[in-house]
């Protein structure tokens, strides 16, 4: 990815955050359960030691793989004037023609998307669908039921 990954510059902060929270308090921790962890004595046959050695592991892969995407990132702006389209970094109100059902997206780099908080890949066939759409436009999303009609309702929040 010579370019960089998307991300918007609220997700560029979180990671900068979770970054140096698992730098911080999370090697304290591990270091800490591992030098208690010593204490029982035999490293051999001591779980709570293999355990905690297994987690620094984990947490030093985490952080080496934070570390890879933070140097990749690129942070994307959102444009001022955004033309009344969807673009990446929006946060579109969205209106399911079949059932009613209104949803609401912000449109986020890949590492970003969360949909319990409404954060959509920019990536994903829904994303890539609402993507350019003006107000009141209806897009046509490829699902694995068939196809789903949204309608724009609203762009910003």
């Amino acid at each position: 990815m010579s370019a960089g990954e998307a991300i918007t510059a609220e997700g560029l902060d979180a990671l900068k955050a979770e970054l140096e929270r698992l730098e911080g308090e999370g090697r304290r921790a591990i270091a800490q359960r591992i030098s208690a962890a010593r204490e029982h004595g035999d490293l051999k046959e001591n779980a709570e030691y293999h355990a905690a050695k297994e987690d620094q592991a984990h947490l030093e892969t985490r952080i080496a793989r934070l570390a890879e995407r933070l140097r990749n990132a690129r942070v994307v702006e959102t444009p001022a004037d955004d033309g009344g389209r969807v673009h990446f970094g929006a946060t579109v109100h969205v209106i399911d023609e079949e059932s009613g059902r209104a949803q609401t997206f912000t449109l986020v780099g890949p590492t970003e998307a969360d949909l319990k908080t409404g954060k959509l890949s920019a990536e994903s066939p829904m994303a890539q669908a609402l993507m350019g759409a003006e107000l009141g436009q209806t897009v046509d999303v490829e699902t694995p039921r068939g196809t789903k009609k949204w309608r724009v309702e609203r762009i910003g929040a």
